[in-house]
């Protein structure tokens, strides 16, 4: 694996690539409640946003969840985010489930067997413990808590695309939707990537939306740049796909540059 760029494992690593402009986005109106987790053996705190239309009607939302949804993380960002495109009737209402983190270096990589990578995260594969509380701990909780219809996405960056494209072609049944943002596929050598193929092919009838960001980071976009070229060959039917090829946004500012376009292509 190529090296990663002293910024990028700084930004990835600790910071979990925010923005280095240092927009402070409001805090929405939202609840916020823990749940004892025996998947990842901790408290995990849960950040949710609803819609205005849910308390004004009877009917059931989709819900998209987010890693790196805490308060001080992505939460409010992408809350509003969605606030605004609803407004617009740009997406229709959608409830949002930010997972704050505790170790998302942890909880957002899978195993790797390149002895390298162990500078940047743990290779003992915490994603499926995570996997395991999102699916059978998170949305039952959500889905007793909140008026939810079958309909969910997820949505994540840097780990958390990585994160989130893993449970896809692992487990694609999780989710409806999925959003990577420039996807940390360089993590085990590209692994992802290069067993991609087999797993599209083991891919079920049902319908999945996809849609991916690469930036100019170059361990990422050689990664993402593969990926595409692959499911221009051998995507399925069944999925639906979009790939976002942005070599002049950095690693640390693809998130709110493209984010409007990836909602409303995948929420339409």
């Amino acid at each position: 694996m190529k090296k990663i760029s002293c910024y990028l494992v700084l930004c990835l690593v600790f910071f979990g690539c925010k923005d280095n402009t240092q927009i402070i986005d409001p805090i929405p109106e939202h609840d916020t409640f823990t749940i004892a987790s025996k998947a990842v053996n901790e408290t995990r705190v849960i950040t949710v946003w609803t819609p205005p239309e849910y308390k004004t009607s009877t009917t059931t939302f989709p819900v998209l969840y987010m890693p790196d949804g805490g308060i001080k993380e992505d939460f409010s960002h992408i809350a509003n985010t969605l606030a605004e495109l609803i407004k617009s009737k740009s997406i229709s209402p959608i409830i949002l489930v930010g997972i704050e983190n505790t170790d998302r270096r942890r909880d957002l990589s899978g195993f790797s067997k390149v002895k390298e990578d162990e500078q940047y995260c743990p290779l003992t594969d915490g994603a499926k413990n995570f996997r395991a509380f999102i699916t059978d701990e998170l949305f039952p909780e959500i889905n007793s808590r909140y008026r939810t219809n079958e309909r969910k996405g997820i949505v994540g960056e840097s780990l958390a695309g990585l994160f989130v494209v893993e449970t896809m072609l692992l487990k694609p049944d999780t989710f409806n939707f999925y959003i990577a943002m420039d996807p940390s596929l360089w993590w085990n050598d590209m692994h992802l990537v290069k067993t991609a193929s087999d797993k599209l092919a083991a891919l079920n009838n049902k319908e999945i939306k996809f849609w991916f960001a690469g930036s100019d980071a170059k361990d990422i976009s050689i990664a993402t740049n593969k990926l595409d070229k692959l499911l221009k060959a051998e995507a399925p039917e069944n999925l639906i796909w979009q790939y976002s090829d942005a070599p002049n946004e950095q690693h640390n500012t693809i998130f709110r540059a493209t984010k409007d376009k990836a909602f409303k292509w995948t929420l339409q």
